[in-house]
């Protein structure tokens, strides 16, 4: 097995980054990057530790050729558009008002002007919501599953950064984290869901990026967290027939 990657101050914020991305569209099948050390220095001959974060995810890490900056061109050509549009923009006096700059292009750009590099000149909006959407990638279990799950039984947890976990739903749809019990949805009972750790902040989703809890992390001696559900199992709903 190739050997670890050495520490980059720059990896650490490229992970944040992937995993604010994962957070808000899911777990893509494969991640393209060019092969700088603080994306994919496999080429390198060493696994990158972003790498390896995803890959815990089962995301597939993918480069360009070496010298061949048309793989990534399109996305290079996306920076020069927006420091097109920055530089048209008052000087943001913070980092707070260049984010501003920045989401008001982003609005612009995918939902109001027209993508010449698009059919019919549709936006990106249009286009990606008209695309079918892959199917998260699963991980693969760190040890064999079982058929059956008991409610209080230890379960899989695929290891990624500190801020972001896929772990699987117990028997009873809920996780434990930090001897701390947080319903999620009992219907989702063996599924892997992403858990999120930002500050104080306990964010809970499906692999396609839809958040199913979000708490404040609880006072000290609270050891269970509700989904703001009745506990039990949901009624079955009764089919009505048509009055005649």
């Amino acid at each position: 097995m190739p050997p670890s990657a050495p520490v980059d101050p720059r990896v650490r914020l490229a992970i944040r980054l992937l995993d604010k991305g994962i957070a808000a569209h899911g777990v893509p099948q494969r991640l393209l990057s060019d092969n700088g050390s603080a994306l994919n220095p496999g080429r390198r001959g060493y696994v990158g530790q972003l790498v390896a974060h995803v890959s815990r995810l089962g995301v597939e890490a993918i480069t360009g050729k070496p010298y061949k900056p048309t793989t990534q061109g399109k996305n290079e050509r996306f920076h020069q558009t927006l420091f097109r549009y920055l530089d048209k923009q008052p000087l943001a006096d913070s980092l707070e008002q260049l984010q501003s700059q920045v989401d008001a292009f982003d609005l612009i750009y995918n939902t109001e002007r027209p993508h010449q590099g698009l059919p019919g000149r549709v936006t990106p909006e249009a286009a990606w919501l008209a695309t079918p959407k892959a199917d998260p990638p699963r991980p693969k279990p760190d040890r064999p599953r079982s058929r059956t799950l008991p409610a209080e039984a230890p379960v899989r947890t695929v290891p990624t950064e500190d801020t972001l976990r896929v772990i699987k739903l117990r028997e009873n749809g809920s996780i434990r984290l930090h001897r701390v019990t947080y319903m999620i949805d009992g219907q989702r009972a063996g599924d892997d869901v992403i858990v999120i750790e930002d500050g104080d902040a306990i964010i809970v989703a499906d692999l396609d990026g839809t958040i199913l809890i979000e708490h404040t992390r609880p006072a000290p001696g609270v050891k269970y967290v509700g989904n703001g559900r009745p506990r039990g199992r949901r009624p079955k709903s009764i089919p009505v027939s048509p009055m005649s």
